[in-house]
């Protein structure tokens, strides 16, 4: 049982045992409390349940935490490496009560596995309790049999535990372990107990109060909060007093040797154990979904890696290090977190890019730094020049520190922020934004203080955050009442705003004095979340903790239409040719559409076997994984960048899809992309495309339905062909003959009855009658009555044959409107002209113009009731 891992699953078996519900480590992005940068304990993500703001099924929990303390109030980052307890990244074990047991199970749970799972002997335990706490004293004496003076009574804070200023708190009770005399330090309490001999493994939290400004109550339900660090007890389990001397850290430690090429001496021992705590602690923020960037979390993940990059290079490293490395850390770890298992390539890939990144940036800026120090006058290197090397070459201020720091000097802070604020103000000059000057301002403004929007949006669709700005009719308020429409900035937020085609989230937002629907989330510089809302009760205003709840529903038909999207595009481009590129796309709620250069209509054979590829694609179910990769290296992959999006230096690549044979092509989707997908293909359900039609020269849309929406429409498709089938009396299969049957028929119909028509019309036959003579030329003039229009040719062409030499004129009227033609014969023509002949009938009709050949022409006209006239007028032409 001394492994890590071993003692990890003795810890959450035990406490499984006891009726406790294992939970899952939450994620390190902490979702109830938008005042930490990261989970640093394990109650984080029980805050909730302790305040009663938030209910479980279970009364008592167990877990192991992922926890990391690298910024804010908890930062441990400068000590990492040089200490032998001091981590950015660990494990916290606990067991928690939520208004269940109290002390005096909680000790004896405590003792029983530390003396009994773990078999640590009595005498190497020492407790401390709150000076204060007599029953706490007394329940040690009772389940542990420790004499007094095991028994450390302290009186300050360190024994005292709140949530904050108000809320729960309450005494705490302290386990120590005495590692020996041979390891210099004293108890807890005295003056020696900053020392190694003496560790605390298990810290116990009574919570039995309730902080308020006016005072201390009593909780009417106490609960209880543990805390024991893995990596210590493992020490302790392991018989060393280092955390790097347990397993998990000598086989990092091992690797580490191995890909540096750097032997794990005294001078070295530093540099490996910074290289593999903080390998930990990337690749977990990594599997959690933080991206390295210059603000926020990023900004801290960025300055983690860089340090461990540094020390890398530092022992000599000549390649690329950290993402070798991953694949130990998985071994070791990844059956405890899946996490790490299923962002296998997105850790390695993004650690090898910073990697790659930092190590050109730390050339260039090393050689720059060093050129800027030959004419330094003095001990202080100019803001200006270290602004430079953070502008130009990404040269974080603190490594410019960390380097002058070896050499006794320092920077110009305040001439580095002059620079900094110069940069800005170039950067709104250059902006070209809304077109809206005054509403830029105030993004800028916003911007300005309190940086950019925290997206956590791609691992959860609820989490709280701390709102930062109120929005109104241009201006900056503190404050929104019920009825009012604003925009809302948070610090953090899983709604996301629309882009790349994919429409904004919607849903809630809970304060504790008010409430909001958001209507719709934008996006202001590219930077700032804008959730577009209404105040729906009380009031909202700015330093408000909101609890933040996308549209769960909404937001999975977004996903599902989104990666269809993906996997259409490479299906039309498999079908139709490689020359497909994206034009434009929306990805809404309710449908997918999609343009497409392309210089012709789709049929619909290529269409439906377009739907056919993407549904077996569908069915594979394979997992969407996603990547971070430099946007050279990404295009090189195979990645497809879509119309009309802009791409950083480091882009967010989607791949999807297992690869399979279609039409003897090998098929597969990878895409830039930082828009929402779906874990597996398999939650599109299906996709059904719909229509087809031209949006411009050389481009055609697509539209589609995925999901339940494909299943209604295909449903309503059988419903209508059911009818259908009723109608005609047959089978569902028998329609499409059926139809054609009854085309032909009408055909048929339709063409006995013109000829019947023509025969009634020419009084009972279908030759034409006798023609008159008109000085000198046989005419045959006759209105025709229910005749098309269109049989008027063939009744001319039949009265020509009959007369050899003749002009013909034939009005047909149908529904009051006239219809002229006009033969000549070919004998005839030099005489007369068909198109002057039609037109002095059209006139008689109250028509225009007319058009034809000299031999045959036609018009028409509004007024059938004047058609005996309009054989008159030709008439009288002759």
């Amino acid at each position: 049982m001394s492994g890590a891992n071993d003692i990890r699953k003795t810890f959450l078996e035990f406490f499984k045992h006891n009726g406790h519900e294992v939970v899952p480590s939450a994620s390190l992005v902490p979702i109830n409390d938008p005042t930490l940068m990261f989970t640093n304990a394990g109650m984080v993500p029980f805050k909730n349940v302790f305040t009663g703001i938030e209910k479980r099924p279970y009364s008592q929990a167990t877990s192991s935490q992922k926890c990391v303390r690298a910024g804010g109030k908890h930062n441990d980052l400068d000590n990492v490496g040089y200490t032998a307890r001091h981590h950015t990244f660990f494990e916290m074990l606990g067991n928690f009560s939520f208004g269940d047991y109290f002390k005096e199970q909680a000790i004896t749970l405590a003792w029983d596995l530390i003396t009994k799972e773990y078999a640590l002997p009595k005498e190497k335990l020492t407790v401390t309790v709150f000076h204060e706490d007599d029953e706490a004293f007394t329940l040690w004496k009772k389940i542990a049999g420790l004499p007094d003076e095991k028994i450390i009574r302290i009186a300050t804070a360190d024994n005292f535990w709140s949530m904050g200023d108000t809320g729960p708190c309450g005494p705490c009770s302290e386990i120590f372990f005495d590692h020996g005399d041979h390891i210099w330090g004293g108890p807890p309490g005295s003056p020696e107990e900053d020392g190694d001999r003496f560790v605390e493994i298990w810290n116990l939290v009574f919570m039995q109060y309730e902080q308020t400004a006016s005072g201390r109550n009593d909780l009417p339900r106490p609960s209880i909060d543990t805390g024991m660090g893995l990596e210590r007890i493992a020490a302790v389990l392991q018989g060393t007093n280092d955390n790097y001397e347990i397993d998990t850290f000598k086989r990092l430690i091992a690797a580490s040797v191995e890909v540096t090429g750097a032997a794990e001496t005294t001078q070295n021992r530093a540099s490996h154990r910074v290289i593999s705590d903080h390998l930990r602690a990337c690749s977990f923020l990594i599997a959690d979904g933080v991206s390295p960037s210059n603000e926020g979390r990023g900004y801290v993940l960025r300055r983690i890696m860089r340090r461990a990059m540094r020390h890398a290079h530092m022992l000599g490293a000549k390649d690329l290090v950290m993402y070798k490395l991953a694949p130990t850390l998985i071994g070791e770890m990844g059956q405890a977190y899946p996490e790490l298992v299923r962002a296998k390539k997105l850790i390695e890939e993004t650690l090898k890019l910073e990697e790659a990144r930092f190590r050109q940036m730390l050339e260039k800026g090393l050689n720059l730094l060093e050129n800027s120090l030959v004419d330094l006058n003095g001990d202080t290197l100019p803001g200006e020049t270290a602004f430079k090397l953070y502008d130009t070459y990404g040269f974080p201020l603190d490594l410019t520190q960390d380097a002058l720091r070896e050499k006794k000097l320092k920077v110009d802070i305040d001439g580095f922020n002059r620079a900094m604020d110069e940069q800005k103000a170039k950067a709104r000059a250059a902006w070209s934004g809304s077109g809206d000057a005054a509403s830029d301002d105030v993004w800028f403004n916003i911007q300005d203080k309190f940086g950019s929007t925290e997206f956590i949006g791609y691992s959860t669709e609820r989490a709280d955050g701390k709102i930062v700005a109120l929005v109104k009719d241009g201006a900056q308020v503190t404050d929104a009442s019920a009825g009012d429409e604003v925009a809302i900035l948070t610090n953090q937020t899983p709604f996301y705003g629309e882009s790349g085609g994919q429409m904004g989230d919607t849903g809630s937002f809970a304060a504790h004095s008010g409430a909001a629907t958001i209507i719709d989330t934008g996006k202001a510089l590219g930077a700032l979340h804008v959730h577009k809302a209404k105040i729906t009760s009380g009031t909202i205003s700015v330093g408000d903790t909101v609890d933040q709840q996308v549209d769960t529903e909404r937001r999975s038909k977004l996903r599902a239409n989104h990666s269809a999207t993906h996997v259409l595009h490479e299906a039309l481009r498999r079908v139709l040719g490689e020359h497909v590129a994206q034009k434009g796309s929306l990805v809404a709620a309710d449908k997918l559409r999609f343009d497409i250069s392309h210089p012709k209509a789709i049929s619909a054979d290529e269409l439906h076997r377009a739907e056919q590829v993407v549904n077996k694609i569908i069915r594979g179910n394979a997992a969407v994984e996603t990547r971070l990769l430099s946007y050279d290296d990404a295009l090189e992959a195979g990645a497809i960048a879509l119309f009309g999006e802009k791409y950083g230096d480091e882009v967010r690549v989607v791949s999807m899809g297992d690869e399979f044979e279609v039409e003897g092509r090998t098929r597969y989707s990878v895409e830039l992309c930082g828009g929402t997908h779906v874990k597996r293909l398999g939650d599109i359900g299906l996709m059904v495309i719909v229509s087809e039609s031209a949006v411009s020269a050389g481009v055609r849309r697509i539209e589609a339905l995925t999901g339940e929406s494909a299943l209604q429409y295909l449903l309503q498709q059988r419903s209508m062909l059911a009818d259908a089938a009723d109608a005609l009396k047959a089978k569902p299969e028998e329609v499409p003959e059926r139809i054609t049957a009854l085309q032909a028929e009408r055909k048929q119909l339709e063409k006995d009855l013109s000829e019947a028509k023509k025969k009634a019309a020419l009084g009972g036959s279908t030759s034409a009658p006798d023609a008159i003579d008109v000085s000198g030329i046989k005419f045959l003039g006759q209105v025709l009555e229910g005749v098309s229009p269109k049989d008027l040719r063939g009744l001319a062409d039949d009265a020509k044959k009959k007369l050899g030499s003749a002009v013909v004129a034939f009005v047909a009227v149908n529904d009051g409107k006239a219809g002229l033609l006009v033969a000549v014969t070919e004998d005839l023509t030099n005489r007369f002209s068909a198109v002057d002949l039609v037109r002095a009938g059209t006139e008689a009709v109250g028509g225009k113009g007319g058009g034809g050949r000299p031999d045959m022409a036609q018009a028409g006209g509004p007024d059938g009731s004047k058609a005996a006239a309009a054989i008159e007028a030709i008439k009288a032409l002759l």
